[in-house]
């Protein structure tokens, strides 16, 4: 069996996959605010080796019938947040080896700002930086907030196209890796290796100089978790390393298939993406131990967190229907992954199912062997590279799986011990350099010609 690479799930509020856990005695992610509380997670997931730290992100909020429940600031469901930005770079300081991802919206973003900030982080990061590409799932409060009209989901990915564009002809196209000489006899960068782009898209203008040199990766490690028909076909085209939900391994591995079949239509190896999944676990030193665990999680949580909380995604209010509603029955423009996932349940079913595991998928409850066989199953029947771990309870979830499951895959030889390669690119994907493979859509805005593998 091929060594799988991990990345530990973050988010710089309260709480995250729309569940309300922050009253947990084991939970200190109600400091989320606080430095020292990244600094404590930086240093235990370098320490574990984890490939990197994923931080999520999203601009909307809840809503049902134009006002926002109350229940979301007395849980902290939605808000407050921080910058994941700032927060990665906190990080980048406390750490050597470990990868820093960080989400950014091609809705709300404007492009050339972005690409800037995130050039700094891959130079300031020594090219550990991998950017998670959205749409923006919660985008009509989003929208509201930034004043811009409300653009339904398809478009969304065309308008991520066009964004996706001028980032590569800034990130490859505008300096060439070389340029920079610093040679205080001379100059400090050849001007015929400075490149001017310009850019008349359908939903964006660009004209200049980009304004950071080339990076050590150049385009950071493209991540993207869209599973609608149009989000894998982003994916497949863009993705360097696409993110699944926790469903059954049948269901992931038909993802897996389509998403690699996607890749191919890009013109690109089925092997260039990397696909990992989303992992929730809670460990006990026996299955009856790590029940009654998962159970004072459930009760440290208020079920009317549920319905405000998948409102949030979706922008649909189950309490206004019947609980016998079929969920095929429900469209919304927003995040139809979180629609779609529920096809052949009710509203009923998914009000119990959210409050117990919010965007994630069911836990898996037992023994730290119960866990690591859990990981192995799903690798190998959904042909997965690796696992996104999402801990429910922060960071305790974490310690149990580093502490006692990291060992056993370790004994087994399925999990990497050390860091090898320095750049995210090279150690997640296999590569020997730490910029887009050749078969990248990204590579032909290039104004050199790398060697690739």
């Amino acid at each position: 069996m091929k060594q799988l690479r991990f990345g530990l799930f973050e988010n710089a509020q309260a709480n995250d996959s729309g569940t309300a856990t922050w009253r947990h005695p084991d939970n200190e992610r109600d400091h989320f605010d606080s430095l020292d509380y990244w600094r404590n997670i930086a240093r235990i997931c370098e320490d574990a080796q984890f490939d990197f730290v994923f931080l999520a992100d999203a601009w909307g909020w809840s809503e049902i019938d134009g006002s926002r429940p109350d229940i979301c600031s007395e849980e902290a469901l939605d808000l407050p947040r921080l910058d994941p930005a700032v927060v990665a770079a906190a990080m980048a300081a406390e750490t050597e080896k470990l990868g820093l991802v960080i989400t950014g919206s091609t809705l709300l973003e404007q492009p050339y700002a972005f690409a800037r900030r995130m050039a700094t982080l891959d130079h300031i990061s020594a090219g550990r930086i991998g950017w998670n590409v959205v749409t923006t799932g919660t985008a009509e409060t989003a929208a509201s907030a930034f004043g811009i009209p409300m653009v339904a989901h398809d478009e969304r990915y065309n308008m991520a196209d066009d964004f996706m564009e001028v980032v590569y002809k800034l990130w490859e196209g505008s300096w060439e890796p070389d340029a920079i000489e610093r040679d205080k006899s001379g100059r400090f960068a050849d001007p015929a290796k400075v490149h001017r782009i310009e850019h008349e898209g359908p939903y964006f203008r660009s004209s200049g100089y980009g304004n950071t040199s080339y990076s050590p990766q150049g385009t950071p490690v493209l991540f993207q978790a869209g599973t609608s028909e149009r989000g894998r076909q982003f994916g497949g085209r863009h993705g360097e390393c696409i993110f699944l939900g926790g469903s059954s391994i049948e269901k992931m591995a038909e993802q897996v298939k389509a998403i690699r079949a996607e890749a191919v239509s890009a013109g690109r190896e089925p092997d260039s993406v990397k696909l990992m999944a989303s992992f929730s676990y809670v460990v006990g030193e026996t299955r009856e131990e790590a029940q009654e665990k998962f159970e004072a999680i459930l009760a440290a949580q208020d079920p009317g967190v549920a319905v405000a909380s998948y409102a949030m995604f979706t922008g649909l209010d189950l309490s206004a229907y019947d609980p016998r509603t079929p969920m095929t029955d429900l469209h919304t423009e927003l995040s139809q992954t979180q629609v779609t996932r529920f096809a052949g349940l009710t509203v009923g079913d998914v009000l119990k199912d959210w409050h117990a595991f919010g965007v994630r998928g069911k836990p898996v409850v037992g023994t730290a062997e119960d866990v690591a066989d859990a990981i192995v199953d799903r690798a190998e029947g959904a042909d997965l590279d690796g696992f996104l771990i999402t801990p429910i309870v922060q960071p305790a979830s974490t310690i149990d799986f580093v502490e006692h499951v990291l060992p056993i895959l370790r004994e087994r030889g399925i999990a990497p011990s050390g860091y090898g390669q320095t750049t995210l690119r090279e150690r997640l994907l296999g590569s020997t350099s730490a910029v887009l493979r050749d078969d990248h859509p990204g590579a032909l805005f290039r104004s050199y010609s790398p060697v690739v593998a």
